[in-house]
């Protein structure tokens, strides 16, 4: 049963009737591993809240542009990245190397890569330095692996092509080139690289694109997964001075697309910007209502560059994925350890605030789930850290508050603002006169005195993220 067929049933018949048919060819295992998102979800958690009591090592992989993939048969989540880079993990959680950067054979089974990209090649010939395909999306389309690649005449320019091969396993070896889209690099013209492909909620297929020059492009795709119509497709998120690493997903609780993109240089001030529209195809919005299409600047900020009192710095966190795991949502990203320090993977659980809006957990995923906690229960200090608004290489080092069972938070003893938790997981905190709203999450600190602690995370009404880690 083709996905994009399981999408429509779900949504027309509902879940139980499709529940009712996974005997229909398809195997209980088959099912778990299909995405889950269409199905109505609770926006808060119904169960007490757990910290984490140990955490297993993350492994130390390194994937530029990370793309990630659950394989439907195996359900080993695969990060697809640039320069050929791949890597694997059971749970998200431990990450191993399965392909390094810079080799082409474990994925194409020829050193000669570009002979097996021969019309690509023709139209964006080797030179400018670029010896790689960039930011590849492996998708699982009736009964074939397919990988949307992205290769560009040199870096800064906007010659580009999005082709796509194929192959019977997802590690390859890849084939039958096909293009997909591909641009001149004229003015007006999107920059054809970054590929990542998305079902809407009534089951049609989408490609979102692009980077700098023209901006975010979507272009839909049938169910073969090539494209409905020729041409560019439409714009939806406006450059900025970078933007690049589209993604867009579906939450069924709050019934929003929400489109991820990363801005800025990728060695410095890279980070992750977010808005929000009821269409696959737009118009997104950020939460000042500003239309990324149309206005340059937009977008919530995720994260920024950033060091918790004891902990290294992290820097440039962007060029993101998102997946969903048994009703979480994670984000796959690359991190920096220093301004134009080498990158590692990093895996962190995306939450909603009370509006819907997406904040990102301040710390590494370890297995924790979301949960119910009391401000009673939750008092206590907490390191913070205000992330900057705009694009900025500086880093934000974390100030201690005690944040009081009474509301009261402290600094250095004198007050500083105030928090609640409402429901027992949405929080309001304002400090220096601006409210930001998130929740209060289990999470592990994996630095220090390495432990379950509770976090907050929370966006002002401007996009402005703000981060807590309980001491």
């Amino acid at each position: 049963m083709k996905k994009r067929s399981l999408a429509a049933v779900s949504v027309l018949l509902g879940a139980s009737l499709v529940f009712g048919m996974t005997g229909c060819g398809e195997t209980e295992k088959e099912w778990n591993n299909k995405e889950d998102w269409l199905y109505k979800e609770s926006a808060i958690p119904t169960e007490t809240a757990v910290l984490p009591t140990e955490a297993a090592a993350a492994g130390s992989v390194a994937v530029h542009d990370p793309s990630v993939f659950q394989d439907p048969f195996t359900g080993t989540y695969y990060a697809f990245g640039s320069h050929f880079a791949v890597s694997s993990s059971k749970d998200l959680i431990t990450w191993k190397q399965e392909v390094g950067d810079n080799n082409p054979k474990a994925l194409y089974g020829t050193h000669d890569w570009r002979s097996v990209l021969k019309e690509t090649d023709k139209y964006v010939p080797a030179g400018g330095g670029i010896n790689s395909t960039w930011a590849p999306d492996v998708e699982y389309i009736d009964g074939t692996y397919y990988m949307y690649y992205s290769v560009t005449e040199k870096f800064g320019s906007g010659k580009s092509v999005i082709g796509r091969v194929r192959a019977n396993d997802v590690l390859g070896p890849y084939s039958n080139e096909e293009i997909i889209v591909k641009s001149a690099g004229k003015s007006g013209e999107p920059n054809c690289i970054d590929p990542e492909l998305f079902y809407d909620k009534d089951g049609k297929l989408w490609m979102v694109y692009g980077s700098f020059y023209g901006g975010i492009f979507i272009k839909e795709l049938d169910e073969t997964g090539l494209p409905v119509e020729e041409g560019f497709g439409t714009r939806i998120w406006a450059d900025r001075g970078g933007v690049e690493g589209p993604f867009v997903f579906y939450n069924a609780a709050h019934d929003y697309y929400y489109l991820m993109t990363s801005e800025g240089d990728l060695n410095s001030d890279y980070n992750m910007r977010v808005a929000r529209s009821k269409n696959p195809d737009g118009p997104y919005e950020d939460i000042s209502a500003k239309n990324v299409g149309e206005t340059r600047g937009a977008g919530n900020k995720l994260a920024g560059n950033y060091k918790f009192n004891t902990d290294g710095n992290k820097v440039a966190l962007g060029h993101n994925s998102v997946i969903k795991k048994d009703g979480k949502y994670f984000v796959v990203m690359h991190v920096r350890n220093a301004i134009q320090g080498m990158h590692h993977l990093e895996v962190h659980q995306l939450f909603f605030n009370e509006a819907g809006w997406p904040v990102l957990s301040p710390n590494r995923y370890v297995g924790e789930t979301a949960g119910l906690v009391s401000q009673a229960t939750a008092a206590g200090d907490y390191e913070i850290v205000v992330h900057t608004a705009d694009k900025s290489s500086n880093i934000i080092n974390s100030v201690t508050h005690t944040l009081n069972a009474d509301g009261k938070v402290l600094k250095e003893g004198t007050e500083a603002g105030t928090w609640t938790v409402k429901q027992d997981y949405y929080v309001e905190i304002t400090l220096d006169g601006v409210t930001y709203k998130g929740v209060i999450v289990p999470s592990w600190k994996d630095y220090g005195n390495k432990k379950g602690i509770y976090s907050i995370t929370a966006t002002s009404d401007t996009g402005r993220p703000l981060w807590c880690n309980g001491v």
